[in-house]
């Protein structure tokens, strides 16, 4: 892996990809940190860090997916999920809107145009949760306010909902120059950021939370190490379905008659199910802080947030989008019609609709005890962190490894791929 590391420093081109990755990334938890204008930040760390009941959990998990920006109020606070919903929805709607789906199809021009539909929803959906965000502020529950600023409260609140949408502009803005000039998802690797940047506090926060506290931390980490080569296993792990293609004479040349395989990931939609679950059990958490005082939305938020009602619908989430995002990047019509064009067959299956059938088979197999495996890992840290309250577990559980080590693979595969293109090794062997 070391040399890997090194030949990727020692081709120009790549060298450029990483460290604009790294410098974005660097430039965006810079942003974490840096407050809205007006806002007494110091009082709300208070308020997040003395907080308990019902709306300090919901807090807690947006502080999470923030990468901790919003107890700072800060420039970044909405963080990366407005786009993220936003994603899942257009993605949702793809399946029901036929002119939509047809603008998916359409290849490199359709999927721009869905990318700035994408990015107006994004607008749309920040700017919901900034308000929410200002009137919780507000709220009797953190007491902030703006009197005595020198400035008229009307112009403080504009410029505070102007700073939280700005702001999450500018994160998918980053995002998306990462995905073009850097190295893997922007997106995803920003969700990465979020996740190490609370991986220091979440260890200090276990060691001293009692007496036992450092023995459950080391515990805690060689857990977690345990749990990592077999997420690698079933991340990287294939069913391969032999191809064999058929000889035709071309001229006076053989052409065909070689033998292949279609290979079929146990988890074809990697940590995406993970990260659609999760940006869904957030919204009742974003309804939560946008009406602060109407009772049956806290009682359903905390609900979710936590308990036997989260893990249920993590679980059954988890499993949904890991076979409606398989769906979406993988038709089995358009594979088999493929073969049948260039004239290769799966031994023993008829071309055609016998072969879509086949793969949908397999791959509907397949497709069950990944996404089971993967809602484990994410469900059982939750019940574990629910009975013992140990903050390194809530940092980094099952899902935080997973996206983590999923977004790992991902950059490693593609920064692979770029090295061989130059005769390189890869971290893979």
């Amino acid at each position: 892996m070391l040399t890997a590391i090194l030949n990727a420093f020692r081709e120009p081109e790549l060298r450029k990809k990483i460290l604009i990755t790294l410098g974005i990334i660097v430039l965006y938890r810079i942003g974490s940190y840096i407050p809205l204008p007006g806002i007494p930040f110091g009082d709300l760390v208070s308020q997040f860090e003395d907080a308990n009941g019902g709306m300090a959990n919901t807090m807690a998990l947006l502080n999470l997916f923030a990468g901790g920006a919003l107890s700072y109020v800060s420039l970044f606070s909405l963080g990366i999920m407005p786009y993220i919903t936003a994603s899942i929805i257009l993605q949702m709607m793809q399946a029901v809107i036929p002119s939509l789906r047809e603008l998916a199809k359409e290849g490199e021009t359709g999927q721009r145009k869905i990318t700035q539909y994408t990015r107006y929803l994004t607008i749309v959906l920040s700017l919901i949760n900034a308000i929410g965000y200002l009137l919780l502020f507000k709220s009797p529950s953190y007491g902030i306010s703006f009197a005595g600023m020198g400035m008229p409260e009307a112009l403080l609140d504009v410029m505070t909902v102007f700073g939280f949408v700005v702001g999450s502009v500018l994160i998918m803005w980053l995002g998306e120059l990462i995905t073009q000039y850097g190295v893997g998802n922007g997106m995803s690797l920003i969700i990465f950021a979020n996740i190490m940047s609370r991986l220091p506090q979440a260890i200090f926060s276990s060691v001293e939370y009692n007496s036992y506290g450092a023995l459950i931390t080391i515990l805690v980490v060689i857990v977690i190490v345990a749990v990592i080569p077999p997420i690698i296993f079933i991340e990287r792990g294939q069913r391969r379905i032999p191809i064999q293609y058929a000889k035709r004479v071309v001229g006076r040349r053989m052409m065909g008659g070689q033998t292949t395989y279609l290979p079929i990931k146990v988890n074809t939609a990697g940590v995406i199910p993970i990260i659609f679950a999760s940006s869904l059990l957030y919204i009742p958490a974003q309804l939560a802080v946008f009406f602060p005082n109407v009772e049956w939305i806290q009682v359903f938020s905390n609900a979710v947030s936590a308990g036997w009602l989260n893990w249920l619908l993590s679980f059954a989430l988890i499993i949904f989008f890991a076979y409606f995002y398989t769906a979406m990047v993988f038709n089995p019509e358009d594979t088999a019609d493929n073969l049948r064009k260039q004239g290769g067959f799966i031994p023993g299956v008829r071309p055609g609709a016998a072969t879509a059938r086949y793969i949908k088979d397999v791959l509907n197999r397949i497709t069950l005890p990944g996404a089971i495996f993967i809602a484990l890992i994410a469900v059982v840290p939750s019940i574990l962190f629910f009975f013992t309250n140990n903050t390194l577990i809530q940092a980094f559980g099952g899902t935080s490894i997973l996206i983590m080590v999923g977004v790992a693979l991902d950059t490693m595969s593609k920064v692979e791929s770029q090295l061989k293109m130059h005769d390189y090794g890869g971290f893979f062997k």
